[in-house]
């Protein structure tokens, strides 16, 4: 069974075999969690999500699919990249938000990875409720058969954080 560990900080920082960007579908970088990565881990790893692009997924990467590259210069071997869905009163996507936990972990198995962070995937930007996304995340690593050992969940903010506490 994987141990599930809650970090406060910052998710560039984690010494990992993998860690989980919330990236938009281009895969070009962009704001929060995935600005901060691509910023953090230099140009390998936009060179890498160009590459992929330019082969396997010349639209972009689907909701809830996960691929990886590279991490560049951070301090994991990979990142695995992954698209959370937005927020939407109107229409259920929690299949696709847990589907992100579980095809980052399907990736992190194929790659050999031992030790996974993960952020609340679209808990920011993307406008989910950080406490349906953090029983999403949970129940799902839970859930997931995984030769993973060891899942963070890296929370920047301390209400992140205790909402994720509070559900573990």
């Amino acid at each position: 069974m994987v141990e599930l560990v809650l970090i406060r900080g910052d998710i560039t920082e984690q010494n990992v075999d993998a860690v989980v960007n919330a990236a938009n579908s281009s895969l070009l970088g962009g704001g929060g969690v995935d600005g901060a990565i691509h910023r953090k881990g230099g140009p390998a790893i936009l060179s890498a999500c160009r590459d992929l692009r330019a082969s396997h997924y010349g639209k972009g990467l689907a909701t809830g699919k996960a691929v990886a590259t590279t991490a560049g210069n951070l301090p994991a071997q990979w990142v695995i990249h992954t698209v959370g869905p937005v927020w939407s009163a109107q229409h259920d996507r929690s299949d696709l938000l847990a589907s992100c936990y579980r095809e980052s972990l399907r990736v992190a198995d194929e790659l050999g990875a031992q030790t996974v962070a993960f952020p609340a995937i679209s808990t920011g930007i993307f406008g989910w409720p950080i406490d349906d996304g953090a029983r999403i995340a949970i129940e799902t690593v839970r859930s997931t058969e995984t030769a993973v050992r060891e899942v963070r969940f890296v929370l920047f903010s301390p209400d992140a954080y205790d909402t994720f506490a509070a559900t573990v």
